[in-house]
């Protein structure tokens, strides 16, 4: 009774207070003995909630006094504001100050300024203060350590925290499961929503989410279907970001159909719900969806955000669709978006797959604000796109102004170092990558992998691989790839078989290896077998793919087979397969086979030199002399020249480039004189016959021998 009449007569002194504060308008401080605590909180925490964060910060300046609310309220809006450095600033002013009081609520709050700003240090000391005080036994102390923990990437200390709490909370349970899952941890997190039902404890729409995404990302479609039900039973299902979450699952576990029709059955779709079926669909390949679920989009006048741009632009950049992602640049310009991070990087990245690099580097140098994706995304664009120099002019420039390098900036340039052969470069990258802690980063790894291979020493690659843990599947297809390019086809093939029996789950790359060592040595059945084995991991066939098999039955003189393939390819035909059949036509002598490859070769490319000197070399070796004649005429009537070769060599940390005929070299005379020295030691005779003057490759070919 005596309870009641308390609580009775508290919430009649906070309704008479509230209304009270509600009639006051402007932030008024009194004199120190006559402060209305109450009063002055409210006041500041509605400054605060409605954003005005410098006019809250005034007003508690001029406090004469303050107590554990106030200064909760001040703390709380600096950590809703992003700005962790003023609100653990104001947190030690605090802690150190002997009329105040330490509470549960104001760790919590100092915690997630340090899972903010990833101050491990900071949050560290705070975990051993609330060890020594005994706040650890607080739920809310204890989720917010553990989420901290997470958050800064020390996920088995968040576990432990987790599994040392005497009291857990849905809040508790739903940060253990979203940080495992975001780490990469799917089965972990999978394992500890199966603890949370068995355990019979309460959990409510983001903890199921959070276990779906778990589910996508593995594609355990079994497991999603499971918690799918659940979600019937508990009446989530209609809640937006569930809904979204199943659409992703479906998806992702190739199962396009249920994704597509509980999109369909959301009521009301909006811009949350586009942009991840737009997101799906980009993720899973499906670009081209991914476009036109952007135009139903605008067709259903829901207004797209940022991360809806971005996702279709990325959509747009994997298509290699130059002119759509134009037409989105023109918008997200005119719509002021081009601030957005995201957007930028994602038009930035659009470029560089579409080889206009020069566009992506003005993108680049117009941002205010880059962060680290904006760096690796111009440091792998030049990279990819062939400009060694650049990619390290990028990264040099990122260590002096930008943010600390990571894996992915490392490993671009870490391919520049081997697509260039330039080993001693690579090594000092390898060097500087152990003094960071990066070498035991799956990308990096890969990359030292990819770089040792590619210079010629695959024994360190096979050092770097044996030493790594044997969980990534990146490194595998890095070594695998690196057997087949020196042509040691059996350890590839070995190296894959051993892959499937350790659990892991070859990728589209991986597959790409194994079909190359399969080419390399002939293996046409073997090859067919792991070619249909692609479909049976829910891969899809890519282009790559298809390239890899026709290049198999090109050199197992299967022309006939491969012929076929390219005409059936569920792709649009490039030069590329084409130009394999032709070189293969041209071994074998099939003069009517190659003659029809170089035609849909010149009908994409009229001015391939390459195409003519190889169908000229085809109609020469089968005494066909008119026909080889009239290929020279049409190639002297177009001016068609054959793009000299070019040789490199780096001295004293610098890399010179020589074509044939080039005299831009200042050295170019004293190189050509000890060339000639070098060649009036030895006579060399060179059997002409059956050799046209314009097939330049072999005839060096047998110059050398």
């Amino acid at each position: 009774m005596l309870i009641s009449a308390r609580i009775c007569i508290k919430r009649s002194y906070t309704t008479s207070c509230i209304a009270y504060a509600q009639t006051l308008k402007t932030p008024s401080i009194q004199e120190p003995h006559n402060v209305n605590m109450f009063q002055v909180n409210t006041e500041l925490k509605e400054l605060v909630k409605s954003g005005k964060l410098n006019d809250a910060r005034q007003v508690f300046d001029k406090m004469p006094q303050r107590d554990e609310v106030t200064w909760t309220t001040i703390i709380s809006g600096y950590v809703k504001a992003a700005d962790p450095s003023e609100a653990l600033s104001l947190f030690s002013t605090m802690w150190v100050d002997p009329s105040q009081r330490m509470d549960p609520f104001l760790l919590s709050l100092a915690l997630k300024a340090c899972a903010i700003s990833f101050g491990a240090k900071q949050g560290e000391s705070l975990h051993g203060y609330c060890v020594k005080t005994d706040f650890v036994s607080s739920v809310f102390v204890g989720s917010a350590l553990l989420d901290m923990y997470m958050k800064i990437g020390k996920v088995y200390e968040g576990c432990r925290v987790f599994d040392e709490m005497p009291i857990r909370n849905v809040v508790s349970w739903t940060a253990v499961i979203t940080g495992l899952v975001r780490a990469g941890f799917n089965m972990e997190g999978i394992s500890y929503f199966s603890k949370l039902c068995r355990d019979n404890m309460a959990y409510d729409s983001y903890t199921l989410a959070i276990a779906l995404k778990a589910c996508a990302d593995a594609c355990l479609l079994r497991t999603g279907k499971e918690i799918h039900a659940q979600t019937l039973k508990k009446g989530f299902d209609t809640t937006s970001f569930v809904a979204n979450t199943l659409t992703t699952m479906y998806n992702k576990c190739g199962k396009a159909e249920y994704a597509l029709y509980l999109f369909e059955t959301i009521k009301t779709k909006d811009v949350v719900s586009w942009t991840t079926i737009i997101t799906s669909y980009v993720q899973t390949g499906q670009d081209h969806k991914a476009v036109n679920a952007f135009l139903r989009m605008r067709e259903s006048e829901v207004i797209p955000n940022e991360y809806t741009l971005a996702a279709v632009i990325s959509g747009c950049a994997n298509t290699s669709q130059i002119d759509l992602g134009q037409q989105f640049h023109a918008h997200v310009l005119h719509n002021g978006l081009m601030s957005c991070m995201s957007v930028a990087n994602s038009v930035m990245t659009m470029y560089s797959k579409c080889g206009k690099l020069h566009l992506s580097s003005i993108v680049f140098h117009e941002m205010t604000q880059k962060d680290i994706i904006s760096w690796s995304t111009i440091i792998g664009g030049h990279a990819q796109g062939g400009f060694g120099e650049e990619a390290f002019r990028y990264l040099s420039l990122m260590k002096k102004d930008g943010p600390k390098p990571n894996e992915f900036a490392f490993s671009s340039v870490l391919s520049v170092c081997g697509n260039m052969a330039i080993l001693e470069q690579g090594k000092q990258l390898h060097a500087h990558c152990i003094c960071v802690g990066l070498d035991h980063t799956a990308m990096v790894r890969s990359g030292l992998i990819n770089m040792y291979s590619k210079c010629g020493s695959i024994n360190e690659s096979l050092k770097i691989f044996n030493e790594a843990e044997h969980n990534d599947i990146v490194s595998w297809t890095a070594m695998i790839n690196g057997y087949a390019e020196h042509g040691l086809s059996q350890q590839a093939i070995d190296l894959f078989e051993c892959l499937v029996k350790v659990g892991l789950r070859p990728d589209a790359i991986t597959f790409i290896g194994v079909l190359t060592a399969c080419s390399h040595a002939g293996l046409v059945d073997l090859g067919f077998h792991y070619f249909n084995q692609i479909t049976n991991y829910k891969l899809s066939l890519s282009k790559e793919h298809y390239g890899c098999m026709i290049d198999l039955l090109c050199r197992a003189g299967r022309l006939r087979e491969a012929e076929n393939m390219i005409t059936n390819m569920p792709y649009n035909v490039d030069d590329v397969v084409w130009s394999t059949l032709l070189r293969a036509c041209r071994l074998h002598g099939d003069v009517d086979l190659g003659a029809h490859a170089a035609k849909q070769i010149l009908e994409m490319d009229p001015n391939c030199a390459s195409t003519h000197i190889t169908l000229a070399n085809l109609y020469s070796v089968k005494g066909k002399w008119r026909e080889a004649a009239e290929v020279r005429r049409w190639m002297r009537r177009k001016g068609v020249i054959k793009e000299p070769g070019w040789s490199w060599i780096k001295i004293r940390d610098c890399v010179f480039a020589f074509a044939a005929g080039d005299r831009s070299n200042p050295q170019w005379e004293d190189t050509c004189c000890v060339l000639g020295l070098l060649s009036s030691k030895e006579q060399v005779f060179v059997n002409v016959e059956n050799v046209l003057v314009y097939n330049i490759d072999e005839v060096e070919e047998k110059f050398w021998q």
